[in-house]
């Protein structure tokens, strides 16, 4: 064995309780981290020879490559809509390294790691009220969710018009209907051969909003007079969380012929609380949703489940087969996920969700969703109070979407969020909005307070103050 190896398989107990040490520190300073940085390293630098070992490794970490790090996991992280890891969480990452499973098959002498996936499964349907019928498994964020559901819809439209696409590739025009697609939807149809610009858009409803107009909907499926179509749908769009109307949805896929994917990456959490659950109601007719759960569900990067309804299994499997791989069985009576999505190789992702499930229930993931509302609509009154901010729409669920007060600050809207965020108190990220260039702030951290709500809030005025953005 490599000495260096050698070395560190007898002292692994020292490592790992000095890397434990390690994150505990910074877990117990995330408040004081700061949520930006402007520090950076030599990255043009030499491999030694023998190498150093885990714990010299673990000096090195800390002195060049800690200060990069913010604190991404933090209360008042409010960019991308990203969460941070809970407790549980963490344990049920640290877990998946030490067990380092590759987990696909659920009955083979290799390992059934993979039926930790279906019962986490299970229980994500029964967290967000939603069916049995649906079979999902674990991807590593939104975009591949939606990759691996509108690869199957793909499948399914090429069958409607008598192709097979795995097979055969895309060898005809396709009819993908969207509003306000979130741009990994949009980046897929790019991945899948369909076209990042080969769809239709249909209208919003009036009066500041992003969901879909369903009577324009419908027109457009009039329009094409009888042929398929993939409808892609939002719940919770990316600026304003904003939700299509799922219930006129399910009466018109009772009527018309299409593949309904619902974009559901952060807000189908709405349907963890009895307050916000009408928002997701209908939702359970459509053929495939998309979840992220290193959003509201505050587990480590990257995570997220797609849900497929298990009528469509053949076309799952048709999309994703190794159909070259004999050694593999029949894949629908020898369940494998590499037949069923895009990863040969995958993490057992599902762990640290099981760990969160299990030890908070549905009343922790109520809490945590509700309290971050709360938080927005906190944030809400003060922008909506402010001479110098105005909202850009109404706050309906947990993004705050803003700019600064007045047409004539739009160009200086940008200069004054790298301001805000270089002073490492609050980090939020800039968007585009109805032509307007706005800031976003997305309230999803588990962590999040009334107090870290007040500390942003200073550091808007503080910008404001030293740069004179005022009306």
């Amino acid at each position: 064995m490599n000495p260096a190896l050698q070395k560190d398989l007898q002292d692994i107990e020292n490592i790992l309780e000095q890397v434990k040490q390690h994150g505990i520190d910074f877990l117990n300073s995330i408040d004081t981290v700061p949520a930006s940085t402007q520090n950076t390293i030599d990255t043009t630098g030499n491999l030694n020879d023998s190498g150093i070992g885990s714990l010299a490794a673990l000096e090195v970490f800390k002195k060049r490559l800690a200060p990069l790090m913010v604190s991404q996991a933090g209360p008042r992280y409010w960019g991308f809509v990203t969460g941070g890891a809970t407790p549980a969480s963490i344990a049920g990452d640290w877990l998946t390294t030490i067990y380092d499973p590759n987990a696909q098959a659920v009955k083979a002498q290799g390992g059934v790691s993979a039926l930790v996936e279906f019962e986490t499964i299970n229980f994500l349907l029964q967290l967000l009220g939603l069916p049995k019928s649906f079979l999902g498994g674990f991807v590593t964020g939104a975009t591949m969710s939606n990759f691996t559901s509108l690869a199957v819809a793909r499948q399914w439209l090429g069958k409607q018009l008598g192709h097979d696409f795995a097979k055969e590739g895309v060898t005809v025009p396709l009819n993908i209907l969207t509003a306000t697609p979130h741009s990994s939807s949009i980046k897929c149809l790019a991945m899948l051969g369909i076209g990042s610009q080969n769809f239709t858009k249909i209208k919003t409803i009036e009066g500041n909003r992003e969901a879909i107009d369903v009577s324009d909907l419908e027109q457009n499926i009039k329009n094409l007079k009888g042929q398929p179509f993939i409808l892609i749908s939002s719940a919770a769009t990316v600026n304003t969380a904003d939700f299509d109307d799922f219930t006129a949805i399910s009466k018109l896929k009772e009527e018309y012929n299409f593949w309904w994917h619902i974009d559901a990456a952060f807000g189908g959490f709405a349907a963890c609380s009895p307050k916000y659950q009408h928002l997701v109601y209908g939702w359970e007719n459509a053929d495939s949703i998309t979840i992220d759960c290193h959003k509201w569900l505050n587990v480590p990067y990257e995570s997220a489940f797609y849900l497929i309804k298990e009528q469509h299994k053949n076309l799952q499997v048709e999309t994703f087969q190794n159909s070259n791989a004999p050694y593999l069985g029949d894949p629908l009576e020898n369940f494998n996920y590499l037949n069923f999505l895009p990863e040969n190789s995958r993490r057992l992702k599902a762990l640290p969700v099981w760990f969160s499930l299990v030890a908070y229930g549905k009343q922790g993931f109520q809490d945590i969703v509700e309290n971050s509302i709360e938080m927005a609509q906190q944030f809400d009154a003060f922008i909506s109070q402010s001479q110098n901010f105005e909202l850009l729409a109404p706050t309906r669920l947990n993004n705050v979407c803003f700019s600064l007060a007045g047409d004539h600050n739009q160009e200086k809207v940008n200069l004054f969020l790298t301001h805000l965020n270089d002073k490492g108190k609050v980090f939020m990220t800039p968007t585009v909005y109805q032509n307007r260039k706005g800031i976003r702030a997305s309230f999803v951290n588990w962590r999040t307070t009334e107090l870290d709500v007040k500390i942003a809030i200073e550091s808007l005025k503080e910008t404001i103050l030293e740069m004179d953005f005022s009306r």
